[in-house]
């Protein structure tokens, strides 16, 4: 099996994000707090900790921070994205202008939880299904504006990427399916429609539908709330013909059951919608 790449954030996006995040924090007039507390020569060093166990994301954008607030600042990373770790760990030293430390803080510290939290949640799906044929991925359901970091923070949780928007795939749904008058008319036009390297998924809630898209031709079918024992059945009847995605009723407790019937992929908005942000601090001194 061939190893994946870790995945990489773009530089241009990274600033983008994070510097459209120190503007909204920095308001109208700047730290006002950090200005009127500490001397402007004043110089600090901090550490940032993990205290739980996790996974991390999101220590470009934590740099970042720190340097578009002043590049004096010093961020040195001491572990990577995707990396594993346990309580007490230390992540980062920070060390330059205190003002400019303190003024970053919140927003690296809200990237690192936030995406950490997401990367140790998608750890959790993806550990309970390893030794199995499928891997857990994500859905569109994502906080407007960090789609791609969300995607990017499953990725290094070890799950998958489902598609990025609504111009990546073609995903026929229910309500395309009704309004198109049925499978069969959904599925030519949409064939009609798309350039060869288009993929088309339909999603199917009945056995009786997943024959009907067998018989159409799909590139993947998604087996919308389906039971274990319907899943192994549509397993068996694809025969290897579709990839085959199970969505509906995925958690913690289901997610082996589901991927021992042998489906390739397993979505769930559970690790972008409901993943706990990891417990990161920031501790300072004067440096």
């Amino acid at each position: 099996m061939t190893t994946a790449f870790l995945p990489e954030l773009p530089g241009l996006m990274i600033e983008d994000q994070v510097r459209a995040a120190l503007i909204e924090d920095l308001g109208r007039a700047g730290d006002i707090t950090s200005n009127a507390t500490i001397a402007p020569s004043m110089r600090a060093a901090a550490q940032m900790n993990s205290r739980e166990a996790g996974v991390i994301a999101g220590l470009p954008l934590a740099a970042a921070a720190f340097r578009i607030i002043d590049p004096a600042v010093s961020f040195e990373a001491l572990v990577a994205d995707g990396d594993r770790v346990e309580p007490g760990a230390m992540l980062a030293r920070i060390s330059g202008p205190a003002r400019a430390v303190l003024s970053a803080e919140r927003v690296a510290l809200n990237y690192l939880m936030h995406l950490s939290g997401i990367a140790s949640y998608t750890a959790q799906f993806a550990d309970l299904i390893a030794d199995t044929g499928a891997r857990v991925t994500c859905t569109r359901k994502t906080i407007p504006g960090l789609r791609a970091l969300e995607k990017y923070a499953v990725r290094c949780g070890g799950g998958s990427n489902h598609r990025f928007g609504l111009d990546d795939a073609i995903l026929i749904k229910d309500n395309h399916i009704a309004v198109a008058g049925g499978i069969a008319q959904a599925l030519r036009a949409a064939k009609a429609y798309a350039g060869h390297l288009i993929r088309i998924e339909i999603e199917v809630d009945t056995l009786e539908q997943f024959a009907e898209v067998l018989q159409e031709g799909a590139d993947v079918a998604l087996l919308d709330n389906m039971g274990p024992e319907m899943l192994r059945e549509a397993v068996a009847m694809n025969a290897g013909r579709l990839t085959l995605e199970a969505s509906g009723n995925v958690s913690i407790h289901t997610i082996r059951a589901i991927a021992e019937t042998g489906v390739d992929f397993i979505s769930t908005s559970k690790i972008t919608m409901a993943a706990p942000t990891l417990d990161i601090g920031l501790d300072i001194g004067i440096g």
